[in-house]
Order: structure tokens, then sequence, then C-alpha cells
């Protein structure tokens, strides 16, 4: 698994979340396992998404190859998105309280 973070900022939510989830099968298509979608707590036009692909590669190539860009600025992405490759070190889970 590989994960990656996009962030980036919209003109409009509501006008850019049709786009996001008509892009749904594309990210399938390039391998994406399961994304998790946030805004900030201040800012609703701020978007932050959490992606787990099946492969790093795919990932890569979903960013490059893809028509992710024009959707981009379809849908109303204002300026350049921060993409970011994460290499996972280790997770841990809570415990139940006893």
């Amino acid at each position: 698994m590989a994960t990656i973070i996009v962030k980036h900022s919209v003109e409009d939510f509501d006008a850019w979340k049709p786009y996001y989830d008509d892009h749904e099968d594309t990210r399938r298509e390039y391998g994406l396992q399961e994304a998790r979608l946030f805004r900030l707590a201040d800012d609703p036009n701020e978007i932050v998404m959490v992606a787990e692909w099946d492969t790093a590669e795919n990932a890569q190539k979903f960013v490059e190859e893809s028509d992710l860009k024009d959707v981009m600025a379809e849908a109303g992405v204002v300026g350049e998105p921060e993409i970011m490759f994460l290499d996972e070190i280790e997770a841990a889970r809570g415990t139940p309280a006893a």
C-alpha cells in the first residue's frame, strides 16, 4: 500500500464536490483502495484528501498521467495543489478503555 495526501483550495466546495465524485472511477482504475476527504474546520474551501493506493507507482501514475490536472482546473481548484507521497513507518491504534 502507498499513501498520498492532497491539499488544495477550491473556489466553492459545493461546486467542486461533484467533480470529485465523478472522478472516482478514474482513481479506482489507477489503483485507489480507499480515500478519506476532509475540509479544514475554519475554511470549508480548503480540501485535504488522504488516499491509499495499491502501489506507489500507481499513485504516481495517477498524479502524472491521468486527467487529474484538467479535472481539477474545471472543478475550480485554486493555485497549485500540495501532493505528498508518504512511506508508512509505523501504525498504532488506541486500546479500548477497561
